[in-house]
């Protein structure tokens, strides 16, 4: 009793110590891309709130059941069940990591930029896979750590505006952007550009970018 009584305020309170270190790091680092640190706190925290809000921006009848033949409907007439598909723009996982990316555009190499940003395009739509009732999916850690590894080969000096840059605008661009024809597949639910399967790799597309930044 008297171990498992030291070990309990231990496992408590190191995970709680952990975040707050990596929380400073990270606000740290950002500071280093051109925030305070107080405007740092309120851009990391307003993207992850952000990730709950989505703006519609276009709405698409779905047909949930083929017409009947016509021989059928002569007799049996069933009109054919419709519902409404969303796609919706998300505030924490596409508008602030855009907006953000356009402000360290000036700061980045160009050319590095543009090349990493191709690359993650590219792995992003042959990962990303649209999912009935879920929207586009894929496996969060990759366009991360292409675009940071890509970002410290093509950038040395200044790898992290080039691993922000290209982890948040390939991984929006090859993921949701480029499957925009296969969003009728997905049926009549709200489609996230920028959240759901998506909001992940670009959330850490950032904090890669920001610890670059620190080293």
């Amino acid at each position: 009793m008297g171990c498992l009584a030291l070990l309990l305020p231990i496992i408590v309170i190191l995970p709680i110590v952990i975040f707050l270190l990596l929380f400073n790091i990270i606000t740290v680092s950002y500071a280093k891309l051109g925030l305070s640190e107080s405007s740092a706190i309120v851009l990391l925290v307003s993207t992850l709130i952000g990730g709950f809000i989505n703006i519609p921006v276009s709405r698409r009848r779905i047909v949930l059941t083929e017409p009947q033949p016509l021989f059928s409907q002569f007799f049996f007439y069933t009109p054919p069940r419709v519902a409404t598909q969303t796609v919706a723009v998300n505030v924490g996982g596409a508008i602030i990591p855009v907006a953000f990316a356009i402000y360290l555009m000036p700061r980045a190499d160009w050319l590095a930029t543009l090349i990493a940003t191709l690359a993650v395009i590219v792995i992003s739509r042959l990962i990303a896979r649209p999912v009935p009732g879920m929207g586009i999916v894929m496996p969060a850690f990759v366009p991360p750590l292409v675009s940071a590894g890509l970002a410290f080969l093509l950038a040395r000096d200044n790898p992290a505006p080039v691993a922000y840059i290209s982890g948040t605008l390939g991984t929006l661009i090859g993921a949701d952007l480029l499957n925009w024809p296969n969003f009728k597949k997905l049926g009549a639910h709200m489609i996230s550009i920028g959240g759901a399967g998506v909001f992940d790799g670009i959330f850490l597309a950032g904090i890669l970018a920001v610890l670059l930044a620190s080293i």
